[in-house]
This record gives structure tokens, C-alpha cells and sequence, in this order.
């Protein structure tokens, strides 16, 4: 049985006229969004489809070695399951998509980082907008990852530009948590030291206060990285492409091998670029 009290609120009503509205009065706007963000994706992807496949491998093995430590065990384990890993994708005929996924996840992660970085600032210098902003980080975090692709389709269109822009949504809260909890998190003792010396509040920021919140920062980062990889197939559902189109395809077909295969791909690049941003929290606390 269906229960009722009382005469529902026309909230999604609001919503919808909410929505009509803008796209009748700020169609330019989206537009002129919609376009720096197909320039900055097709960048990312051409300079990354631009290198040879073997030359790429190399440099994310030797990347991963160098940052985990020469004598480390765990430099050379990540770099040889890079190299490994991102030759199995090569083989499977998989390399285009994957780098159509990376350029997405990186274009994302680039406005994630230029949005979120300062609004996590303001938050850990302000306890006025972080109480503003929690309750709208819960919604954006509790909200399901569906209900981001209508609104980014009615304003952007179909394809790889609202893909963007709802991972960025998605992604978006935990760097801004971490980060104002590392600004938080920074000893009184230097926040004193810095300003008995007379610091601006610029100098204790750019001095004291984010290399001291760098580790949680990045963890920020990392996070967020994962969170839009977790968005690629969900965000193929609208045309963005890369490897969730790989495993969209298999959904819709039945076939369980592609759709392994695909989310296979998916898992070589999120554990390759979990440990890479890890790696540089890890040198920081060191």
C-alpha cells in the first residue's frame, strides 16, 4: 500500500523550471563551457594518442620505480605490473580506449583540483563556509551517480563534455574535505611561529600551511581519481566513451568477456594511478 501525507511538495516541479530556465537564459554560457572542455579533453587525448604505445609503457614503469624508491621492493613490483598491465591492454586491442579514459579522468581531475583546492582552502580558514559547505558536500556525496547525467545531458549535450562534467561533480567533494581538513590539521605551533615572524596570510599559506597539508591533500586527489574512474562506465551511458563503452557494450550484448576484459582495463589503470598519487604523500610524510 502506498502512503501519502498530505499534499506532495512540487519539488521536482522546481527543479525542472529551475533547469528550463537556465538553459533558456544561459545557453551561451553552457555552450562556451561546453566547448573549453571538448578543447581541453581533445588536447589531453591527441598528445596521448600521440605517443607510441611502448614509449608511454616505458615511462609510466620508470615513473612508477622512481617514485616508490630504487631499492624499494614495492618501486619495482608497481613498476613491473605497470609495464605488464599496460602491455596486456596494448595486446587486447584496448590502447585507444584506455587513453580515451585517462585524457577523461585527467581533464576531470584538472577541475576537480582548480575548483576544489581553493574551496577546501576557504573552508580550513573559515569556519562560516565550512559549515555552508558541509551539508552540500554530504548531498553531492550521497546523491546517486545516476541522477548527475540528466542535468550535465540538458546542458551540455550528449558525448564526453557532460561525461566530464558529472565525474567532476562526483569526484569533487573529497578533495575539498581533505583539504580543509589538512589546513585544519596544521600545528598551532607554526600558525604562531609564522606570524610572530610576520607572515601574510599569503606567505603562511603558501609557506606553512599547504606543504604541512600537502599528504592529505593528495590524498584528496587520489581519492577523487578513483571516484571518477568509477564513474567511466556510468558516464558511457551518455557518450562519453574510453573503456566503460567497452564494458557498456558487453552489458548490452551479453558477453561476459568483453565486459571483463573491459572492466579488467579499468582496474590496470586505477591501481596504476592509486599508487602514483599515493607515492607522493608518502615522500612528503617521509
Amino acid at each position: 500500500m502506498n502512503f501519502q501525507l498530505g499534499q506532495p511538495l512540487p519539488i521536482g516541479e522546481g527543479v525542472s523550471h529551475s533547469v528550463n530556465y537556465l538553459t533558456d537564459h544561459y545557453a551561451g554560457a553552457f555552450n562556451a563551457i561546453t566547448a573549453g572542455v571538448h578543447f581541453l579533453i581533445a588536447g589531453l587525448t591527441n598528445g596521448l594518442l600521440a605517443l607510441p604505445p611502448f614509449v608511454f609503457v616505458a615511462a609510466i614503469g620508470a615513473v612508477s620505480v622512481w617514485l616508490l624508491g630504487w631499492r624499494r621492493k614495492a618501486g619495482w613490483g608497481l613498476g613491473v605490473f605497470s609495464v605488464l598491465g599496460l602491455l596486456l591492454v596494448l595486446n587486447l586491442g584496448y590502447w585507444a580506449a584506455l587513453m580515451e579514459t585517462l585524457a577523461l579522468v585527467l581533464a576531470a581531475e584538472i577541475m576537480v583540483v582548480i575548483i576544489g583546492l581553493p574551496l577546501g582552502i576557504i573552508g580550513g580558514r573559515s569556519e562560516l563556509a565550512d559549515r555552508i559547505m558541509r551539508p552540500v558536500l554530504d548531498i553531492m556525496q550521497t546523491m546517486p551517480a545516476f541522477v548527475y547525467l540528466v542535468p550535465a545531458v540538458i546542458f551540455f549535450g550528449l558525448g564526453l563534455v557532460p561525461g566530464v562534467i558529472s565525474t567532476v561533480i562526483f569526484a569533487l567533494p573529497p578533495l575539498i574535505r581533505l583539504t580543509t581538513l589538512g589546513i585544519r590539521q596544521v600545528p598551532h605551533e607554526l600558525v604562531e611561529a609564522s606570524n610572530s615572524f610576520g607572515a601574510t596570510w599569503w606567505q603562511m599559506l603558501i609557506k606553512v600551511q599547504l606543504p604541512s597539508a600537502l599528504p592529505s591533500i593528495m590524498a584528496g586527489v587520489n581519492q577523487s581519481i578513483m571516484l571518477g574512474l568509477s564513474m567511466v562506465v556510468i558516464a558511457s551511458m551518455i557518450g562519453a566513451g574510453g573503456l566503460g563503452n567497452v564494458v557498456l557494450q558487453g552489458i548490452n550484448q551479453l558477453d561476459v568477456g568483453k565486459g571483463f576484459v573491459g572492466g579488467l582495463a579499468v582496474v590496470i589503470l586505477a591501481i596504476i594511478l592509486d599508487r602514483i598519487t599515493q607515492s607522493f604523500g608518502q615522500k612528503r610524510n617521509k
